[in-house]
């Protein structure tokens, strides 16, 4: 008996393929308006510090999906699993995604993004392109809403942190964890979105499973617009606890991303380090998740039990 075939769309916000590709991935994020020229170098100028010769962005993005499909093909060998990337803002897109879905003969899909926390503005906005375009193709798509608590994911994030705090050469107490997540808009309180809370259980969870008492949560990343988004912002946090409580010694963790973006490769590597040093702070951070075991195995499970459910 021929094995039931199985789509998996792998989404995530996307990134430029190249530098020549920043523009146009600019402008789509801007909702089709081309950002000025300062704007754009600004942006450039981001991406030009972490490339280092090589960009590397997309194929951390492009690994996790190879991974994916071949842990899955050999943890749930009753169904054969085929991956397909969606991005928000690059392509190929959530639609186009779906679309090669269709056109490979898959009718049955499970969506799911790199991104363990939910929220109306992130995740509940790929899964509604996703399942507008399986609609559209004639694929029935079942999306995986969030698996922030996954033990198998906190048990990775567990093992960075512990690893993380033997870069010090002062007891843990003494060590400030700061977990931290890309920001959103304020209004998203306002919806009773669950974004905040699934963050602070996540870092609760990791926290006491690494034995870590002394830490704290923080955004970061937030967007230029004129809405206020949630704080503070990681950067205030380390004036602040430098000024006022004299924390001499910082592991940040960014539990809201799971591999090297622009926002852990420039926002904390280079911008915070920055002004770790001005400060006097001695700054590590967790390793990113990228294609940990620990992870594909998260995603893995994640999948299989939202295919397994009504």
């Amino acid at each position: 008996m021929p094995k039931r075939k199985i789509g998996v769309l792998v989404m995530s916000y996307g990134t430029p393929e190249s530098m020549d590709g920043i523009e146009a991935y600019y402008t789509h994020i801007r909702r089709g308006s081309p950002p000025s020229e300062e704007q754009l170098q600004a942006l450039t100028d981001r991406y030009e510090k972490i490339a280092i010769g090589v960009f590397p962005l997309r194929e951390n993005t492009n690994r996790q999906v190879e991974q994916l499909e071949l842990t899955l093909n050999k943890e749930h060998p009753e169904y054969e699993f085929k991956c397909y990337q969606g991005l928000k803002h690059a392509a190929p897109f959530i639609e186009d995604g779906v679309k090669q879905m269709a056109e490979d003969g898959i009718r049955e899909a499970v969506g799911i993004v790199l991104a363990p926390h939910y929220s109306i503005m992130s995740v509940g906005g790929y899964t509604k392109r996703a399942e507008e375009a399986a609609a559209a193709h004639g694929v029935s798509i079942k999306c995986v809403k969030s698996y922030h608590l996954h033990p198998k994911l906190i048990e990775a994030l567990t093992v960075r942190v512990k690893d993380g705090l033997k870069r010090f050469d002062v007891p843990q107490e003494q060590v400030r964890v700061i977990f931290s997540a890309h920001s959103l808009p304020e209004k998203i309180l306002e919806m009773n979105d669950p974004y905040p809370d699934q963050l602070l259980a996540s870092s609760k969870a990791v926290a006491d499973k690494a034995g870590v008492q002394n830490w704290q949560f923080a955004w970061q990343s937030a967007g230029q617009t004129a809405m206020p988004w949630l704080g503070p912002d990681i950067l205030d946090v380390l004036g602040t606890i430098r000024r006022e409580e004299d924390v001499k010694h910082v592991l940040l963790c960014p539990i809201g991303f799971v591999s090297d973006h622009l926002e852990v490769l420039y926002d904390i590597d280079i911008e915070g380090q920055q002004l770790a040093k001005e400060l006097g702070i001695h700054l590590e951070r967790t390793a990113s998740l990228n294609t940990d075991p620990l992870y594909m195995e998260t995603l893995s499970d994640a999948t299989a039990e939202r295919l397994g459910q009504d």
